[in-house]
């Protein structure tokens, strides 16, 4: 879809469905791997394509394709949502006393991070990279743009992303090589 087709969607409804339909699942699955709750997903994904609706006629084709612009407003949406949330739980804090966890509370957190442990092992690694380079692997790797996409969603330049690509990956393969025992060390 080029700049004048793209232009269309804010008031032709065929160019706008056919828009929608093109992206809504790719723009789904982003929402949902950063957030945890399906109603918010929805939503978000509603205000996602109602603002690339509005912001149609300010398209600049220059930045990115179609595809990367829109990632961009739902990176958008994304860090408003983290806003808006911590804003509430802050909120909440101040109001709420702690409830105090029972020994079978306790018994169900450790089993379900005992039942994590691989996905923990990600998550520190991807702790390890800065945010720059985490967001370019995660529209990389997670939602399949291409690096220079990427560049696009994030408003940086083709080089930048690909630098940060390669650094995140080779920090991730660092992170996440198995380490030897030192058990196994001391007896050789």
């Amino acid at each position: 879809m080029g700049p004048k087709e793209l232009q269309r969607i804010a008031y032709d409804p065929a160019a706008f469905e056919a828009f929608y339909r093109e992206h809504v699942e790719a723009i789904q699955r982003f929402l949902a791997r950063r957030l945890s709750d399906p109603q918010l997903v929805a939503d978000l994904t509603a205000d996602v394509f109602l603002a690339a609706m509005s912001a149609a006629f300010s398209y600049e084709p220059g930045r990115g394709a179609p595809r990367a612009w829109l990632y961009g407003i739902a990176s958008n949406a994304v860090a408003n949502a983290w806003r808006r949330d911590a804003r509430e739980r802050r909120a909440l804090r101040r109001i709420e006393g702690r409830t105090l966890l029972d020994g079978d509370d306790l018994a169900r957190i450790h089993e379900r991070i005992d039942a994590a442990a691989q996905a923990r092992a990600l998550h520190t690694a991807l702790a390890c990279l800065s945010e720059s380079e985490r967001a370019v692997l995660e529209l990389v790797v997670l939602d399949e743009l291409s690096a220079n996409e990427a560049a696009a969603a994030l408003g940086i330049r083709p080089a930048t992303a690909r630098v940060r690509l390669h650094r995140a990956r080779k920090a991730l393969r660092r992170e996440l090589a198995p380490q030897p025992s030192p058990n196994l060390e001391a007896a050789r």
